[in-house]
């Protein structure tokens, strides 16, 4: 039978709604809520309920020893389905659609449909994941999965629908505007080449790499993707010198009319 059709379930579900979630709790969350959920559990299992001599504890404990052991592998508790990448990179899941790497445009994927999250896979390979939307007929982006299509079609930076409200630091804004001033059109590719390290590092390390560019004055991304994996694997850029004292520095002095005066006299003080 169904956990709907047992009386016991039907009643220790109703008891956890009203002892663990009135009044509602709030959480930022579902992991959270489970792990808080879990610990009120584990603690109602000290317990002893009228007319038990032992714990709920230790009544588990002799039913889990007269009990068949767990599977290996645990129960992935999610909705199975599958479905095709569209020509504009979305794949549709219980009438929303959400996003995948355009890589993946016209292929065959599996989707596994949790409380949430939406994962997406081909083959054997995750290839998104997205909060779970309970609305319908919604689009779901990850600006990042369209990043090389944009690159190929920079004109479009501005006007990608993923884009739009995409919430980037605002070094990342700064960045853009210097790159576009000295390199125009390429400093554009440039600035989404940039945020294509996204599709290898998380968005604390690159916002770090940003800030060290643009207060060394290093405006590029062959600059920031130095910078950026200095810092993933915890060694000092050599972009600053100050990390090796014991190389000259180079000082330019500020040039003065004299100096051509001298040469054009034709002293040999003026040729030294």
């Amino acid at each position: 039978g169904k956990g709907n059709d047992k009386g016991n379930v039907e009643g220790l579900v109703g008891y956890c709604r009203r002892n663990f979630m009135v009044p509602m709790p709030e959480f930022a969350t579902w992991d959270a809520f489970n792990l808080w959920l879990e610990a009120q559990c584990r603690k109602r299992q000290h317990a002893v309920l009228r007319g038990e001599s032992e714990t709920i504890s230790e009544r588990l404990q002799r039913d889990l020893a007269a009990m068949r052991p767990l599977p290996g592998a645990p129960f992935d508790a999610c909705d199975q389905d599958n479905g095709r990448v569209s020509s504009q990179s979305l794949v549709r899941y219980k009438t929303n659609d959400y996003s995948v790497p355009v890589a993946y445009g016209h292929q065959d994927v599996w989707i596994r449909g949790y409380i949430h999250e939406v994962v997406i896979g081909c083959r054997g390979e995750v290839i998104a994941r997205h909060p779970r939307c309970w609305d319908r007929a919604e689009l779901v982006f990850d600006p990042i999965h369209y990043l090389p299509l944009i690159e190929q079609k920079i004109n479009a930076l501005d006007q990608a629908a993923p884009l739009q409200g995409w919430d980037l630091p605002e070094e990342f804004a700064t960045l853009r505007r210097l790159m576009e001033a000295r390199m125009n059109r390429q400093g554009r590719r440039e600035y989404v080449q940039v945020l294509r390290l996204l599709e290898t590092f998380d968005l604390a390390d690159l916002h770090a790499a940003v800030r060290q560019a643009l207060q060394m004055g290093a405006i590029g991304f062959d600059a920031v993707k130095h910078l950026l994996l200095c810092r993933v694997e915890r060694r000092p850029p050599r972009l600053d010198l100050d990390c090796y004292p014991y190389l000259p520095k180079a000082t330019v002095e500020k040039t003065e009319a004299r100096s051509y005066m001298r040469l054009l006299s034709g002293g040999a003080e003026g040729v030294a």
